[in-house]
């Protein structure tokens, strides 16, 4: 599906959920090859050129793989089905709630997430076409806002998955992107972290920072037995691609908004 159409913000799904009613920017995106997709009215990642069958590894990034290929539009953006950029700041309320819950959790400056179950509140704070379209005015790229840690990139890794996978990504970057080497070095040494795979970027930059990322994922996969990873560890390129997206875009110098996430977690369990 080529097109010339305004650009989009696309809405991973990788299973049967609530469908918000947005404006005509958002379009849901099925990842992954359940059968369910194909009782669904919207577009499918398994379509054209695609690596749908790789989902449970790659999570949401086989819906950005197919975007990637298969549009062409003035900016692209992803996001997910129950995680949205938003404009709007986190009511007090609901910062003294996340505190009081999350005790352990906090960090300097914005919670990256705000946590709410009251949908027809918050739908119309998601961020809207002319937001976008103001905010790309002046900068590169929307992310959000990133993750803060009290200990290093590489020290969070090893609490929860195996930190051979990143000595795996060092050998990639110092082997084919030299030049990024030390980036990575300050990424993994430090504490800050772009998460959830989630962006808006126009056009030239986007192909850009696709290019170099699929080709860091992909070289990632070849280094690894993907049968080795069990369970919850399956959706390993998920996690390589938030460290490499950090990586990219803290190397080449972005100018980059950060916007806090809505969190509609109840979508989680439907």
């Amino acid at each position: 599906m080529k097109t010339t159409e305004r650009g989009k913000i696309f809405v991973m799904y990788y299973k049967a959920g609530t469908i918000l009613p947005l404006e005509d920017m958002y379009l849901p995106l099925f990842c992954g090859t359940l059968p369910i997709k194909d009782t669904l009215g919207f577009l499918k990642d398994d379509t054209g050129e695609n690596i749908s069958s790789k989902n449970e590894f790659y999570s949401e990034l086989t819906g950005t793989f197919w975007v990637w290929k298969n549009t062409n539009l003035p900016f692209t953006g992803v996001c997910h089905y129950r995680r949205y950029f938003t404009v709007s700041p986190e009511p007090w309320y609901l910062k003294l709630k996340y505190i009081l819950f999350h005790p352990f959790k906090t960090q300097v400056g914005p919670n990256p997430l705000i946590y709410t179950k009251n949908t027809k509140k918050w739908i119309p704070k998601i961020l809207n076409f002319d937001q976008t379209r103001l905010i790309l005015d002046d900068y590169d790229v929307i992310l959000p806002v990133p993750r803060k840690f009290r200990y290093s990139i590489r020290t969070h890794y090893s609490k929860y998955h195996d930190v051979n996978d990143l000595n795996i990504l060092e050998k990639i970057i110092i082997k084919d992107y030299p030049e990024m080497a030390d980036t990575l070095q300050d990424v993994l040494n430090g504490n800050i972290l772009y998460g959830n795979n989630m962006f808006v970027m126009k056009e030239a930059r986007y192909r850009d920072f696709m290019q170099w990322w699929f080709d860091v994922l992909f070289k990632f996969e070849q280094s690894v037995d993907l049968e080795s990873y069990k369970g919850y560890q399956r959706r390993i390129l998920g996690f390589i691609a938030e460290r490499t997206l950090t990586l990219w875009m803290i190397h080449n110098n972005l100018k980059i908004k950060e916007l806090q996430l809505i969190y509609f977690k109840k979508f989680k369990k439907e």
